[in-house]
């Protein structure tokens, strides 16, 4: 069982994505909060695989909150789920540790999916945060006009455009003809040179040095 704990402002939202939550195989919901503050502090008492944030909340926002989550460890890890998919707040929940980007519009199985991945290590975030990212630095040169930074070979700019494009290592491996393990190896390498953790965290780094671009579909 996939533990989580839910936070958000409005009543009937957490009793709604609560009555959800409780519907799902394999997902137990250990407690709701009102705050972000009530956030944190019933992460430490219940120890949640995964907390899922609203990021406008009183005394302690979301994105606050998933920052001090995000301070405790590799665990509770965060989904920002949201009405608001603004540049601002999508960049702010991913620089703060969010592990993924949902909004409130979210069907049962969007959900389901983004906390089971977000369980496994994996970044969940909604097709839509994608173009918030871009349009938040759509004034960024694009890879070739300048030195790639933190000492990135080509091919992984390569690689890590695609994967802010969406990719799986294994799409990645199929559009750049080489193996699997070939992937797995500069993504190590990526996350290494970046400081990022994880596939969100990368999203925003590509964005923010003007990677994302820098290769087109195939």
């Amino acid at each position: 069982m996939i533990r989580v704990l839910l936070a958000d402002d409005q009543r009937v939202v957490r009793e709604g994505l609560g009555t959800l939550l409780g519907l799902l195989d394999g997902i137990e919901l250990v407690g709701t909060a009102a705050d972000g503050e009530e956030a944190v502090a019933l992460a430490r008492r219940h120890d949640p695989d995964v907390v899922l944030m609203d990021l406008r909340m009183p005394r302690v926002d979301g994105i606050e909150a998933i920052r001090r989550l995000t301070a405790l460890g590799e665990r509770p890890r965060a989904i920002a789920l949201t009405t608001y998919a603004d540049d601002a707040s999508v960049l702010g929940a991913l620089r703060a540790g969010a592990r993924g980007y949902l909004t409130k519009d979210a069907g049962a199985e969007e959900i389901r999916s983004a906390v089971e991945a977000v369980a496994r290590g994996e970044a969940a975030l909604d097709p839509s945060v994608q173009h918030h990212v871009v349009a938040a630095v759509a004034s960024e040169p694009v890879a070739g006009e300048r030195e790639l930074p933190d000492d990135l070979t080509p091919r992984e700019a390569e690689v890590l455009a695609l994967i802010a494009a969406g990719r799986t290592n294994a799409e990645i491996a199929d559009a750049l003809v080489v193996s699997a393990a070939t992937v797995k190896s500069h993504v190590n390498h990526i996350f290494a040179k970046a400081g990022v953790r994880d596939r969100a965290q990368a999203v925003v780094y590509a964005y923010e040095n003007g990677l994302a671009t820098s290769t087109r579909e195939r």
